[in-house]
């Protein structure tokens, strides 16, 4: 009987910390960091698709990019945003360093049943067509938008770490000129901030 580890290596996304040069009141590793980042995305189709009803969005096929978007780094690591994006050769070989983590990966899976191009497209997506384009700039508003919300429960947690992080995090999600996020960071991500209590009403 044949045995196949790709979803026991998934499973180890647990074990990948971000924020590694931070000081964290909380540690968040990359698992549930794709939950939030799967759950804004998705939220973000639909604000999208009432926006622009003319031009709809699979948010089906938006949530799954981004439940997946990280998952090469269970080889990678999580290299910080300031290293992978200091130069454009940097960025181009951990690109390159991406791809092959994707295809080892993906070996992990039967080669006869078409799981491996099924997962391939979602751990190294293309961006072939402008619909695939704007699907993944909606993944990656999310991606920043979740780490956004990041440093503001570090706030509230009363830490000081994640101050310039919030601020240049928020400036990059209004620089990408997203309707869509702009409704999500003005309507739904201040209430990450509050108290339980305030949540709820003051309800148990």
């Amino acid at each position: 009987m044949e045995e196949y580890g790709f979803y026991a290596m998934l499973d180890r996304m647990q074990y990948i910390m971000r924020w590694g040069m931070m000081r964290n009141s909380r540690v968040e590793n990359i698992k549930e960091h794709s939950f939030d980042v799967a759950v804004i995305a998705h939220a973000l189709c639909l604000i999208h698709n009432r926006m622009d009803p003319a031009s709809p969005v699979d948010e089906n096929q938006v949530m799954a990019y981004a439940l997946f978007h990280d998952c090469t780094e269970i080889i990678t690591g999580d290299l910080p945003t300031p290293i992978k994006y200091h130069n454009r050769e940097i960025t181009k070989a951990y690109k390159e360093v991406e791809q092959e983590a994707a295809l080892s990966l993906v070996s992990l899976l039967p080669e006869q049943e078409g799981l491996r191009d099924k997962y391939l497209d979602l751990l190294a997506p293309s961006s072939d067509t402008p619909d695939k384009v704007f699907m993944h700039k909606l993944v990656k508003a999310a991606d920043k938008i979740a780490a956004y919300i990041k440093c503001v429960r570090e706030e509230s947690s009363g830490s000081v770490e994640f101050k310039a992080a919030k601020e240049s995090t928020g400036k990059a999600i209004f620089a990408m000129n997203l309707p869509e996020a702009d409704y999500f960071m003005e309507h739904y991500v201040p209430p990450y901030g509050y108290t339980l209590d305030t949540l709820t009403g003051g309800r148990d």
